[in-house]
């Protein structure tokens, strides 16, 4: 299967928040912009599958600033790492006073998306062509995320099935 580079998968979303958005005191609520990223990531794992994808996980989300009314929030998603069925998108969220121009940090996250064929089944993915150093360092740290999240899962089952043999760290 041919490989495809990050670039050609990269995906920008961009909506300015309305106060249906938000809680009284004006900030958006954290539950609207996870919808966002989740969309977002979504669309650049199809891009780079060519496949229905879902949701497997969201493996990490920070929120930094808030976003409040009228603010103008941007996503940006990229593919990190890929596996044999599943990938890593990481996105990150930016607000804009579009009055100020004042643009702030305000989440990032990491989902993993599972492949589907047409028959619903998990099915391969593409491979992903690193080409900066920046692409490299965040495939190697989306490879330690794995691995923890991994280990993590395998410590979830033996508490499950033996709370005597349960281990947290």
């Amino acid at each position: 299967m041919e490989g495809k580079k990050v670039k050609d998968s990269i995906t920008v979303f961009a909506e300015r928040t309305q106060p249906q958005d938000a809680n009284p005191a004006g900030n958006v609520h954290g539950g609207v912009i996870m919808k966002h990223i989740d969309t977002t990531a979504g669309i650049a794992a199809i891009r780079h599958t060519g496949t229905n994808v879902v949701t497997a996980s969201i493996d990490r989300l920070d929120f930094h600033n808030p976003v409040l009314i009228g603010d103008l929030i941007t996503l940006k998603a990229s593919i990190n790492l890929t596996g044999r069925t599943s990938m890593e998108v990481g996105v990150r969220v930016e607000a804009e006073n579009p009055i100020t121009a004042t643009v702030r940090h305000t989440a990032s996250a990491y989902l993993t998306f599972v492949a589907l064929g047409g028959d619903g089944v998990p099915t391969e993915v593409r491979p992903l062509i690193l080409k900066t150093a920046e692409e490299k360092r965040r495939n190697v740290e989306a490879q330690a995320r794995r691995k923890a999240r991994l280990a993590e899962r395998k410590r979830e089952k033996v508490c499950q099935h033996n709370s005597t043999e349960c281990v947290m760290e």
